[in-house]
């Protein structure tokens, strides 16, 4: 007598939640934002010798900092707007907060900087819009908890912002799970801590004093010279610090980043972000 056996299907993968989605608005507000990011960071490297810009190259730390400030409030506001309700508030304060106190505790020390660990996990589950906001507003709340508050703050906001989005952008986040998604978890965060310290190196290095060092950056040189002396510099003062930054970032993804993301994604289905919010009439 033979049995009938029901054929049993794979699990398909869900897709994962969102606490924010980039609406419209909020792209063009984004664009804006890192548009004038890119300005802030890179003008050494389009400013051409003799030009208005390295002219008042003094000035430019205050005046992209007030402006950075504005637009990543634009931003933050225009993508609550789009569904940051108080669950992902919720969430977003806790991630932020856990950001801010690792932080320190690599203070003074080569490259150990857990925070990036936890930024690249969170903007993985959660997505890059959320990711945008909790790299943006983890960054102020560690300026604000290390006393690290000055013209500097704007760009480590915006790049820590971009570093965590860019984790939400990469591919598969529904399907792709296990060793695979881990190792490329840990190629990401070690290829952007790398590019975070040399963005972060570009907001400094225009204001070194250029009769101290043959690395500084030169107003009166042309683009490829000063690309050139930039390199050299980022080869000197900050190679060490994201290196350690980089193999810190990918140990910690590899030892402990499946338990963090099954914590997070956990976390995520029961905080149910895009359910509506519903009231009993009784």
């Amino acid at each position: 007598m033979s049995t009938a056996k029901t054929p049993v299907h794979p699990a398909r993968s869900q897709p994962q939640a969102r606490a924010v989605r980039l609406g419209p608005r909020s792209v063009i507000a984004l664009a804006l934002v890192s548009a004038t990011g890119a300005a802030g960071f890179g003008w050494p490297l389009f400013a051409g010798p003799g030009s208005q810009v390295s002219a008042h190259a003094q000035d430019a730390p205050w005046l992209f900092a007030g402006l950075l400030v504005l637009l990543v409030a634009v931003v933050a506001a225009t993508i609550s707007e789009s569904g940051l309700g108080p669950k992902a508030v919720a969430m977003l304060g806790v991630l932020a907060a856990t950001g801010a106190a690792l932080r320190p505790i690599g203070a003074g020390t080569a490259g150990i900087e857990p925070m990036f660990f936890l930024m690249v996990l969170s903007g993985r589950v959660l997505g890059p819009g959320f990711g945008y906001v909790l790299g943006s507003v983890t960054m102020f709340a560690s300026a604000l908890l290390t006393g690290g508050v000055g013209p500097w703050m704007p760009f480590q906001m915006l790049a820590m912002g971009w570093f965590t989005m860019g984790a939400g952008l990469l591919p598969g986040p529904d399907r792709l799970r296990g060793r695979a998604e881990l190792m490329m978890l840990a190629a990401y965060g070690f290829l952007a801590a790398f590019a975070y310290g040399t963005v972060m190196n570009l907001a400094g290095w225009p204001f070194m004093d250029a009769l101290a060092s043959n690395i500084a950056f030169d107003p009166h040189a042309a683009v490829p010279a000063n690309l050139a002396r930039f390199v050299a510099y980022c080869l000197a003062t900050s190679l060490g610090w994201d290196l350690g930054r980089a193999v810190v970032t990918v140990v910690l993804t590899l030892t402990i980043g499946t338990t963090l993301l099954k914590a997070l994604r956990r976390a995520t289905r029961r905080a149910a972000f895009e359910s509506p919010v519903t009231f009993d009439p009784r």
